[in-house]
């Protein structure tokens, strides 16, 4: 089995082909590819690739299936004995990444 730990957008994410990763908002439509070159790990089958500190030459290319927005976040913030108490929220919005590719 191959599989790779990338850096993509200041997150780390263990990815394998066929596997659908969900990250924040991207620009590119849906359907459109996305090389990822920041390649920390290598690992196919027996033969474990380690970057110094990326691996040379290795991509990850992934399509981009959807734009969504995420699950409701609640922050209330709250301060005793003077009534101070706020609440807000947002929903992040986030994009689906199906992995297509693996390649050394």
């Amino acid at each position: 089995m191959k599989y790779a730990v990338i850096k993509f957008a200041g997150s780390q994410y263990l990815v394998a082909e066929g596997d659908q990763i969900i990250v924040n908002r991207l620009t590119q439509k849906e359907s459109d590819e996305v090389e990822m070159k920041e390649v920390l790990l290598l690992v196919d089958d027996q033969k474990v690739t380690l970057g110094k500190p990326m691996v040379k030459g290795a991509v990850v290319t992934a399509k981009v299936v959807n734009h969504f927005l995420g699950k409701k976040l609640r922050i209330a913030k709250f301060k005793a004995k003077t009534g101070y108490r706020r609440v807000t929220g947002y929903r992040p919005q986030l994009t689906s990444l199906k992995i297509e590719k693996v390649t050394e």
